[in-house]
Order: C-alpha cells, then structure tokens, then sequence
C-alpha cells in the first residue's frame, strides 16, 4: 500500500510542475547608437497576448503565424504602439519609427527607432503595452547608453519610467 502511496505521488509532483503558470511580461530593449545617432528599440511580447489584445481592440482576427494571418497587421501593430508608447529625450517628446516585426516561438519581436538624437542625458518612457487587458502585466525596461545601463520594472500603477544618463 505504501508503495503505491508513493508512486502516486511521484507520478503527480511532475504534472503539477506543469501546470500553466501564465506570466504576463514584455521586455523593452533600448540601445543608443552613437554612429548611428539613434535609438533602437526591440520589444519582445507573448504573442497570444499581443494576438488577444489587438483583436479585441480592433475588433480584428489576426491569426498570427497561420496561413489566414491579416495581411496588413503591421498596420495595427504599429497603431497600437504608437497608442501604448511614449518617449521624451532629454525632456523633448519624441516619436519612433516602425521598422517591423519578426516572430521566433511564441514572442513576437517589435523593431523601432528614434532617428536624430546627437546625445542622452535622460530618457523617459511611459508604456501601457497590455495593461489594459492583464492586471498583473509588466513591462520591464532594459537600455545602455555608452557604457551605462539602466533598468526598471513598470506596471499598471507604475507606467512611466526617468532614466537618466
């Protein structure tokens, strides 16, 4: 009877290891290129939560990576983008540049930049990406100017970010 008590036990620790745990996290990275005089920002998203999130604010059905996947979504990723994020260099707002989007598993990877920045003492970024839709989403910011890096953590209650350099 033990034996089996056991075994039992041992057959279930590993099913609940794998149980879903679902973590609602984008990552923002943000490198300034001297020679380049910009910013480049990659921002990495689960993409059933960006798929679920566009959907329901577009009212769309985006089928990412199927054979039915809109056409023009980058048309509503970048409108999105543009609504949920917001950045100022050295106090003056700035907008970024759509350059695309790419897809490796289950992330979709977002492309921007920020052309003509000579140089940065502060960075201030707000960014709401999937708040709205997850209350436990956070959006944690990653950069490197020069030689100093920075990070943050940014929620729902906390969405707006002052880096300084």
């Amino acid at each position: 009877m033990r034996f089996k008590k056991t075994y039992l036990l041992l057959l279930l620790i590993p099913l609940f290891s794998f149980s879903t745990h679902k973590y609602y996290l984008s990552l923002t990275q943000i490198k300034y290129k001297e020679e380049a005089k910009a910013i480049q920002i990659i921002i990495n998203v689960f993409m059933d939560d960006i798929e679920l999130a566009l959907n329901k604010d577009y009212n769309i059905d985006l089928q990412l990576t199927t054979k039915d996947e809109l056409k023009n979504n980058d048309t509503y990723f970048e409108k999105y983008l543009n609504q949920k994020l917001d950045f100022k260099v050295n106090g003056d707002d700035k907008k970024f540049n759509y350059i695309g989007k790419e897809y490796d598993g289950d992330l979709v990877f977002f492309y921007l930049e920020i052309e003509n920045i000579e140089a940065i003492n502060t960075i201030d970024i707000k960014n709401t990406i999937l708040i709205h839709h997850f209350e436990k989403q956070q959006n944690l910011i990653k950069s490197k100017v020069g030689t100093t890096y920075k990070s943050v953590l940014l929620t729902k209650d906390k969405n707006i970010a002052n880096l300084k350099y």
